[in-house]
């Protein structure tokens, strides 16, 4: 008997065991608020820069070509520098003199004939349509003058640019033919740099504003926005802009990659830890504010630009109390125990918006129960 009754309160004690204890009752509507650490923060003025990934390009270069059948006589050397109007290369002459002078000669005898003939016209010995005809000689020997002038010119090439030469296609002797290439001139005394924006963003653009450029090395080129163009493109749906940028130590960049920096509108913001920026239910960027009266509210905001360590956000009052610890224990309008603290902007910044358990919070835990709490029969 006393066996059956042993074995019968060894089996009530393992079903204690093994259920769940009784959940606590709620927590009553006297029941202190919780706690949170909240840092205050001020307005300050801030310059928002939109970065933008672009590409070097000299601010001038040009293949010059050849105008005219003939042979190469003389050449520049590959990466020489030439001034504006200096001359470059020189194509065989052959019989392009002789042909100037043959021009001269017959625009010479045609202006003769003209002048003779205006003088007999005077008292009518010359009928209007032969004085029309010698004029037409006359223009068409100043033309033929002309031509065999600038086919002269054209065996002369002159750098229409200061510049240097960085390609040399063309051999001395070479024979070339009208549109043959002869050499491309480089101006890298100036850059242009090209980059795309996102439609989003170029609203607060003009040409006009200054930029600068920073190279792979992290030398900076200063420079000017130069345009923004006003339809969008068709596939990426950003907008092209270029800019002008003074590269004074000729620096061999042209071609290479750099962030374009564009110095926006200056405008009033607060610079917050990022770990503090959440989103809302609608999926909208904010942070979590408590108010003057100690309740909860969730605040969207404007992202200015964002580093590691530090975010600048729009859309906030001047002054702000922004909950750093505990925001995910409370609810929007929530009333809250508020413990100002001094905001930190350091390398441990993540920690200000820690969600996991906060030691200081109140909160309604039920409670455990362990193993030997229910020993007794």
């Amino acid at each position: 008997m006393l066996l059956s009754l042993f074995w019968i309160w060894r089996g009530q004690l393992y079903q204690a065991q093994a259920s769940a204890p009784d959940p606590s009752p709620p927590v009553a509507s006297g029941t202190a608020p919780p706690r949170v650490e909240v840092a205050v923060f001020e307005q300050q003025h801030y310059r928002p820069e939109l970065v933008l990934q672009g590409q070097l390009l000299p601010a001038r270069q040009l293949m010059l070509r050849s105008q005219i059948n003939a042979t190469v006589q003389r050449l520049p050397a590959l990466g020489a520098e030439a001034g504006a109007g200096e001359l470059l290369l020189e194509l065989s002459v052959d019989q392009r003199q002789a042909s100037l002078d043959q021009a001269r000669a017959e625009l010479a005898l045609r202006q003769a004939e003209l002048n003779a003939a205006r003088k007999l016209r005077r008292n009518n010995m010359v009928s209007e349509t032969n004085l029309l005809s010698l004029q037409s000689a006359a223009a068409a020997a100043e033309a033929a003058l002309a031509v065999a002038r600038l086919e002269l010119e054209h065996t002369r090439i002159r750098a229409p640019f200061g510049g240097v030469v960085e390609r040399l296609p063309v051999e001395l002797g070479t024979f070339l033919q009208p549109g043959d290439e002869l050499l491309a001139l480089v101006d890298v005394s100036r850059l242009k740099m090209t980059a795309m924006v996102p439609q989003q963003q170029v609203g607060g653009l003009a040409p006009g504003m200054p930029v600068r450029a920073r190279l792979l090395d992290g030398r900076q080129l200063d420079g000017t926005l130069t345009f923004v163009a006003s339809a969008a493109d068709q596939r990426s749906r950003s907008f092209a802009l270029e800019a002008e940028l003074d590269n004074p130590e000729r620096l061999r960049v042209a071609g290479a990659s750099a962030s374009l920096h564009i110095g926006l509108a200056e405008r009033q913001a607060h610079p917050l830890s990022p770990s503090l920026l959440t989103l809302d239910d609608q999926g909208y960027l904010g942070v979590t504010l408590a108010d003057e009266q100690d309740r909860v509210r969730q605040a969207r905001v404007e992202l200015l630009s964002i580093t590691p360590d530090q975010a600048w956000v729009a859309g906030l009052p001047p002054r702000i109390r922004v909950i750093t610890r505990g925001a995910g224990f409370v609810a929007p309008g929530q009333q809250v125990a508020v413990i100002e603290r001094q905001p930190d902007f350091g390398p441990e910044a993540e920690q200000l918006a820690d969600r996991g358990a906060e030691p200081e919070l109140v909160m309604a835990v039920p409670p455990v129960v362990a193993d030997d709490a229910v020993a007794g029969p």
